[in-house]
Formats: C-alpha cells, sequence, structure tokens
C-alpha cells in the first residue's frame, strides 16, 4: 500500500454487537468515501440520516470515552473506529449505524480492523495529506496527564499508564504502521478500576459492560475471562485510544506522541490543540496557498537540506510536497537582490538562467530529503525544453514546482516549472547527479 497516495475502503462491511456504554443492539457498517472526505459518522436510524464529522469541534463530552455532537443527534465511544480505520492506514470512510454508539465487541479495535480487512483498502489518486510536526507541541492538565509531541519522521506514539495509587504502571511504544498497529496495539483491550464500577453504572454507563468486553482491574488483580494480552496491554490500549482521539484533528500526522496518563479529555484537547495549531500555520502561510502534502520547511530547514548560501540561493522556503515525486518552493524576489543593479539597471528583471538555478535548487530538495540521500550535493547535468514566457520583476513571488520524472541509480531527472501569480513565467526539463560530499 503506497504511503503517499489517500486510502479507502474497497467496499462496504458489516459488524453487530452490542454497545458499552448504553448496552444497545447495534449495526455498524463502514463504506468507502470519496478523495478529502475524512471520516463520518451517520446515524441511520435517526430522521434525514445525519452525518457527524470526526472532528474535535464536535466533541461534546470524554466521560470514559469519546462522544461526538451535530444538534442533538450524538455518537459516543468513537475513538476505537476511528484508531482502527487510521492505523490501518484508511484516509476516506463512512461509518453507519443504527444506534448511538459501536459494538464494543472485545474491547479492543481488533473487530474493526477485521472489518476494515473484510472491506479491503483501494488507493485513490489524491495525495494523502500528512502533517510533518516541525516543532514541539506540549499540553498539561492538573490531574497530571501529559502529552507531547515531538518533530519525527514516522508516526510513533509512546504511553506511560499509571493508574491509581500506581498500580499498573505500564509503558509502551512503537511506530504506528499497518503492520504493527494490526498486531501489537489493535487486540489490546480496554480496561476499568472495580472501585470505579459502581459510579459509572450510577452515571448511565457501561450498561453493556462485562468480563468479555473489559478487563477490570480489582485491588491488584486482574478480572477477565482471558488472562491478559499482553503484559502492557492497558498501556498498548492508551495507545489505541491516542491514535484515535488525534483522529479528530483531521490530520494525519508525522511525530513522536508521548504521553503519560493519557485519557479521552487530554487526548481530544490535543486533538484541538492541533487543529487550531494547523490552522495558524496555514494563515501565516496564505500567501503561498499552503500546502496539498501538508509538509513545509522554513529558511532553516532549507539551509540544512542545500549547500547554497546567500547571494545564490534562489529557495526562502518549501510550501508543498507530494509525497516523494513533487515540491513546491517560493522565492519572493525583493528590490535588494544582488543581480538587480546589473542586469538591466533602469528596467530590473530577475535573469531567466537564476529562474533555472531555483528549478533545480527545489528539485535538489525534492531528491536530498529521502534518509539515502542525506549528507549528498545534486551537479546539475543538463537543462532541455527550456522556455522563459515573461519577466519577472521585483515585488513577484516566484512559485518553482519540481516533479521528478525518473530515476536511475544516482541520476534523477525532474520536471519544472515557475509561476506568478498563477502565470506560467519559466519551465524547463533538468537531469542532474547524487553525489558524496
Amino acid at each position: 500500500m503506497s504511503a503517499d497516495a489517500q486510502h479507502t475502503l474497497a467496499g462496504p462491511a458489516t459488524l453487530e454487537g452490542t454497545s458499552l456504554h448504553t448496552g444497545e443492539k447495534v449495526t455498524l457498517t463502514i463504506k468507502p468515501a470519496p478523495e478529502n472526505h475524512g471520516f463520518k459518522f451517520r446515524r441511520v436510524d435517526v430522521p434525514d440520516q445525519p452525518f457527524i464529522d470526526a472532528d474535535a469541534d464536535k466533541v461534546q463530552t470524554v466521560e470514559r470515552a469519546t462522544t461526538l455532537a451535530e444538534g442533538s443527534v450524538k455518537v459516543h465511544t468513537v475513538e476505537h473506529v476511528l484508531s482502527a480505520l487510521c492505523g490501518m492506514g484508511v484516509d476516506n470512510a463512512v461509518i453507519e449505524m443504527d444506534a448511538n454508539e459501536p459494538p464494543i465487541g472485545d474491547g479492543s479495535s481488533a473487530p474493526f480492523v477485521e472489518l476494515i480487512k473484510k472491506a479491503g483498502i483501494t488507493a485513490q489518486s489524491a495525495p494523502r495529506k500528512t502533517w510533518e510536526i516541525r516543532e514541539p507541541i506540549h499540553q498539561e492538565t492538573g490531574d497530571g496527564s501529559l502529552i507531547t509531541i515531538v518533530p519525527a519522521k514516522t508516526f510513533r506514539v509512546s504511553v506511560t499508564n499509571v493508574g491509581p495509587e500506581g498500580r499498573f504502571t505500564q509503558y509502551f511504544s512503537s511506530e504506528v504502521t499497518p503492520e504493527t498497529y494490526e498486531k501489537e496495539i489493535a487486540p489490546a483491550r480496554t480496561f476499568v478500576y472495580y472501585e470505579d464500577v459502581k459510579p459509572l453504572l450510577d452515571k448511565g454507563l457501561i450498561k453493556g459492560g462485562s468480563l468479555e468486553n473489559a478487563v477490570v482491574v480489582r485491588g491488584d488483580q486482574v478480572m477477565s475471562k482471558e488472562a491478559l494480552r499482553f503484559d502492557n496491554e492497558f498501556a498498548r490500549h492508551k495507545a489505541l485510544d491516542v491514535i484515535g482521539d488525534l483522529m479528530l484533528s483531521g490530520k494525519r500526522i508525522l511525530g513522536h506522541v508521548i504521553c503519560v496518563k493519557p485519557g479521552h479529555g487530554p487526548n481530544s484537547k490535543l486533538a484541538a490543540t492541533l487543529k487550531r495549531e494547523y490552522l495558524r500555520m496555514r494563515s501565516l502561510a496564505a500567501p503561498f496557498d499552503l500546502p496539498k502534502g501538508e509538509t513545509v520547511l522554513d529558511i532553516n530547514d532549507v539551509l540544512q537540506i542545500l549547500p547554497h548560501r546567500y547571494p545564490f540561493l534562489m529557495v526562502d522556503r518549501v510550501v508543498d510536497f507530494e509525497g516523494d515525486s513533487k515540491c513546491t518552493g517560493v522565492k519572493n524576489i525583493t528590490n535588494n537582490e544582488p543581480f538587480f543593479p546589473g542586469h538591466f539597471p533602469g528596467h530590473p528583471i530577475m535573469p531567466g538562467v537564476l529562474q533555472l538555478e531555483a528549478m533545480a535548487q527545489v528539485s535538489s530538495i525534492l531528491m536530498l530529503r529521502k534518509p539515502e540521500n542525506a549528507g549528498k550535493i545534486g551537479y546539475f547535468m543538463s537543462a532541455d525544453n527550456v522556455k522563459w514566457r515573461r519577466p519577472v520583476l521585483p515585488g513577484d513571488t516566484l512559485r518553482i514546482e519540481s516533479e521528478v520524472i525518473k530515476i536511475r541509480g544516482q541520476i534523477g531527472q525532474t520536471k519544472c516549472r515557475c509561476t506568478v501569480n498563477g502565470d506560467l513565467v519559466s519551465e524547463a526539463e533538468l537531469k542532474f547527479a547524487l553525489v558524496e560530499k
């Protein structure tokens, strides 16, 4: 399965069972959805069969589970099915239910993983939108919960679970891929402490709970129909919940999520923070129409990749990646550029060869980001089909787009174009070699 493309379900699949908190019988069907749709729940048992977005803004309560609401219509305990969809690499899906809560199954997300495998997964045309975390995001709550997301090139979750009086303190850490999710995270079951059972029942919750769909902890003893599946099963289930709750941000991320005493409240609060921070980042980069692929490199990141420096650095920032095949950079053309005093004095025009150099630099960023090319340098070999369409003047914002055409060994070939305000100003096909410094 390509990590670069969005994925949806190949067809519908249905699961029947009992809800954990309401105790109602429920039929859940997952269905394919179009590109950029995300995850939406649909209550087919109420008039007009309304949709509810899997969105942090829709979170209503977080009492032992995450509840979403659209007006008076609610869906409870959404985290397990969202976690399974995210963990298995699905980006777009409709989750239909004829009650207000998914079936609990055995208390894990394994039944939803099997449902997804039954439906099948298929690639879509649009690139997957993944936000690479560039700066740490930190959150603490008054009850001792702590969650930090730090930059990383993969999606990793590390959880320390701490029970009452420090009971069953456990640790779990794993990169999240469909393979690791299915084997290491999905089988972990939900759990509850015995002293919490009566208060939860008094609140009208866990009506469908039993020793077959949850692990009950009494003192230092584990009560369930089945022995613990992992010696750190509770920490693994907390990781399962974190993955599902964070999807309420609407964004897949690359980053290391480090949690101590996570819960649905802190998790959904962080999902709202992620959504808010992403929107803030978009507003700051609004002139550049921030990325389909969501990954952004500022000038400091660019300087770490390219060997070029002033006055020959022709890329101010990167505003778009589409997988490993496309990259878009930006160069702000100011009146203070060092080439203007000598190039058509009195009528400053950016030299065409420097536009060509800007294309080469963006192409180099595209190639040198790959881990196997770290520390190398790109040498220009040839430029074909070069065309200049119109002058680039002071005050213009040059948008430089590069797409990989072919890679063979250390030789790369890209197709590039430069635009200003959407108008094509230059284009070329470039070939270059990647060599050790």
